[in-house]
């Protein structure tokens, strides 16, 4: 390994940690516009509707990933969501996620999942316990 990936591959827990905690903060802002109208997004679903429910995990799942607890099995919840919404609403509108407004559907979708398979990072209530879904090598570099 070179000098630079070395250099940057220490780093990699931290700034997965900054790409959980950044997509979370976004992910809560749909759950809560949904749920409370704040930010007003012109949605008010009723909370017993399947937008509603959609809005409670938005609002709950992306609260998890924030502090980091229970990352990957809500992560992957989150995906499911998130897949479900672009073949649900978007999908029927046009094959071509540009024209059908689901690209924020896609990139969360994906990028939860990347979260499954990567963990945490550093910084997370799961990486106390679990060494962050980390190879030993790089848990012992990220303490």
């Amino acid at each position: 390994m070179s000098s630079l990936e070395s250099r940057l591959s220490a780093f990699h827990p931290h700034f997965l940690a900054i790409l959980r905690v950044i997509t979370a903060l976004l992910f809560i802002s749909h759950g809560s516009a949904k749920l409370f109208g704040f930010p007003d997004a012109g949605m008010n679903p009723p909370l017993l509707s399947l937008f509603g429910f959609a809005a409670v995990l938005e609002v709950v799942g992306g609260l998890l990933l924030v502090i980091g607890l229970f990352t990957r099995p809500v992560a992957f919840i989150l995906a499911g969501e998130m897949a479900v919404a672009y073949f649900m609403a978007h999908a029927p509108q046009s094959f071509f996620p540009i024209i059908n407004g689901g690209e924020s559907a896609i990139f969360f979708c994906f990028i939860f999942l990347y979260l499954v398979f990567a963990g945490p990072g550093a910084w997370s209530l799961d990486g106390r316990t679990a060494g962050a879904g980390l190879s030993p090598q790089r848990a012992s570099s990220a303490a």
